[in-house]
């Protein structure tokens, strides 16, 4: 028993621990815990320096200067150290968004900007050509993490944007919960892409398969001037024209007849109404006939008919008529003279097309930041683009990954948290009460159980110990003792009394 106890005891121990990481991952809903490496926030010493390049790049800023301090305008850019060439080597774009009021509606998307001729920094807005579009977008309840490169039409030089596939993942915590989030996009020779949060795949795709519209336009379409022949006929089934209504078919049959098996039940009150007016009722005294009519007392179930099977004139129900047919319809055959569903005919596609490559897109020279948004305090920091993903990593380390654990570090503790979490959503604390309160009350319950009456006397008239039946030896024997050397004694006393006499 005392074994069965102690695994169950183990048992509960164990529901509850699992309990209590089940709570805490259901407070990180909205509001993510990450782990502060079990330093103390006195103990935590991050020395923060400018990350370096550590290799190639076209582009890398980290605002450290402060020379954008002054910027107040949603339309910034910035040249690369070179333009970006499509050809043998990846795109790598990183860079790191923290939306410190939450966000409403609005983006914080980057625009890598068209190599051309013309390109001004200075006249930078919304129409100015880009080759990317890249970065987090949200308004009402659409999260969205935009891909969009413009493509162009090989034939006519027509620009057409593409918009990659949905994100695979909920992206609405992103936007939430106020921490600074390192978004990642690798676009490959091979025409294949995958986006990165905070160095985690939320999508990944080809640039010929997972865009839209695609890139490239069906080999055949439907001929605009063909039209569908007056005498096609596309039904599948026709009424049997053979057919012949039979003789005995009575279309005019109800539905519904009266049940002639039905019979009144006794103690009906044909006679008595099922309501009658209320007799305690009085007319208003405001009550004008004239403008309300003649006033007639409201009507209230009959008293009578409490006590009957039913008052009023009876009525067989109603049932469902065996006779009833309908009306006659003539059933339905195979049309012989079926065919189809009429298409129009297919013909080559004269603005058809075939890019194998739309990775070799418009090669670009700068980065901008043209936004729009309902919400100020959006952070932009540490942009950096480059052709190896290495170097982005590397570069991600020695920026945002400081951050992230410096933030870990000042973060509240679990229970923290979970209270944090309960503050705005109310409905966790039946979730703790369950997940903690019971466990523990199983634990309290089976592990230290109240000792029973039975039990307390069974141990009161158990059977000595063996320590316990050795003293009442002892004690029997020094009693035996005494009743053999009690005559003895007595002989002594007598004679001293003797001695005292004759004296």
């Amino acid at each position: 028993m005392r074994l069965e106890r102690g695994w169950l005891c183990t048992a509960l121990l164990l529901s509850l621990v699992l309990a209590l990481g089940w709570a805490h991952e259901d407070s990180e809903a909205d509001v993510e815990v990450e782990d502060s490496l079990g330093l103390d926030e006195e103990e935590m010493r991050v020395i923060y320096k400018t990350p370096v390049p550590t290799g190639e790049v076209y582009f890398a800023e980290t605002f450290d200067d402060g020379s954008l301090d002054g910027a107040k305008h949603h339309a910034i850019a910035a040249l690369l150290n070179k333009p970006f060439v499509f050809k043998d080597e990846p795109l790598v774009v990183q860079y790191e968004v923290n939306f410190q009021d939450g966000i409403d509606c609005g983006g914080a998307y980057i625009k890598l900007l068209s190599d051309e001729g013309d390109l001004n920094l200075e006249q930078f807005h919304d129409r100015t050509p880009y080759t990317i579009m890249f970065g987090p977008d949200k308004c009402g309840e659409d999260y969205k993490l935009h891909f969009i490169f413009r493509h162009e039409n090989p034939l006519n030089k027509d620009i057409e944007e593409k918009h990659a596939k949905r994100a695979d993942v909920d992206l609405k915590k992103f936007y939430t919960d106020k921490k600074t989030h390192l978004y990642t996009l690798v676009l490959n020779p091979d025409n294949s892409y995958e986006m990165f949060i905070d160095q985690s795949s939320v999508s990944r795709g080809n640039l010929l398969h997972d865009v839209v519209p695609p890139v490239n336009p069906p080999r055949e379409i439907d001929d605009p001037t063909d039209s569908k022949p007056e005498d096609w006929d596309e039904r599948a089934k026709i009424p049997d024209p053979e057919a012949v209504k039979p003789e005995d078919w009575d279309e005019e049959a109800p539905a519904k007849i009266e049940d002639p098996d039905a019979l009144k039940p006794e103690g009906w009150l044909d006679d008595e109404p099922e309501f009658v007016p209320d007799p305690s009722a009085e007319k208003p005294e405001d009550w004008d006939e004239e403008m309300d009519g003649e006033w007639e007392a409201p009507q209230i179930p009959n008293p009578t008919c409490e006590t009957a099977t039913g008052c009023g004139k009876w009525k067989r129900p109603m049932i469902n008529n065996p006779k009833y047919k309908g009306k006659w319809k003539a059933p339905l055959v195979d049309n012989p003279n079926y065919q189809g569903v009429w298409k129009p005919r297919k013909i080559q596609n004269p603005e058809f097309f075939e890019d194998l490559h739309p990775f070799r897109m418009r090669p670009f020279r700068a980065i901008g930041l043209e936004l729009w948004s309902m919400t100020s305090d959006i952070y932009f920091d540490n942009f950096i683009i480059t052709s190896h993903k290495e170097v982005a990593d590397r570069w991600a380390s020695d920026s945002w990954g400081l951050k992230k654990l410096v933030a870990s570090a000042n973060e509240p503790g679990i229970v923290a948290q979970l209270m944090i979490a309960a503050e705005e959503r109310p409905w966790l604390w039946v979730v703790y009460i369950l997940t903690v309160g019971l466990p523990v009350g199983l634990v309290v319950l089976f592990c230290w159980p109240k000792k029973t009456e039975d039990e307390y006397v069974y141990k009161k008239v158990d059977v000595p110990n063996e320590d316990v039946e050795e003293e009442e030896e002892e004690e029997e024997d020094e009693a035996v003792l005494g009743e053999e050397q009690g005559p003895e004694n007595g002989d002594a006393t007598q004679a001293e009394g003797k001695s005292l006499k004759h004296q």
